[in-house]
């Protein structure tokens, strides 16, 4: 049934709520006070140990392939000569018409070059020495 008095209701309410969260204060308050037991000795060794393999596994599940893939770019990069048809970063395809010491010249179009530094290379479609089918 409704009171007549919404707000004296709700008033109602927050004061029951208020003295309840009091009373579960009082009452849980004296685990707070109470000594706790020292931890175990083996707790710290347990513990690095833990850390120790969560690096292990962050370093053989991200790092190291991450560092194989950079490895392969850097070997593919040495190896472009001029003739080969690359694709850059941005989806650009072209032959390499000449090679400086930080980028290559790309012919893209006829008449048209572009220079690209060699890290924005992405891969090889084809070698220059490399028979077409």
């Amino acid at each position: 049934m409704l009171r007549e008095n919404p707000l004296g209701c709700m008033f109602s309410f927050f004061k029951t709520l208020n003295a309840m969260m009091k009373m579960s204060l009082l009452t849980n308050a004296q685990p707070l006070f109470a000594q706790q037991a020292a931890p175990a000795a083996g707790a710290g060794v347990t513990q690095l140990l833990f850390f120790g393999l969560l690096f292990a596994a962050m370093y053989f599940l991200m790092i190291a392939p991450q560092r194989k893939k950079q490895k392969e770019h850097e070997k593919m990069l040495a190896a472009l000569g001029s003739g080969d048809e690359v694709v850059t970063n941005g989806g650009i395809y072209g032959t390499i018409t000449n090679v400086k010491d930080d980028r290559f010249v790309v012919r893209i179009a006829d008449n048209t070059k572009i220079e690209v530094g060699k890290s924005f290379i992405s891969a090889v479609v084809s070698k220059a020495g490399a028979d077409k089918k």
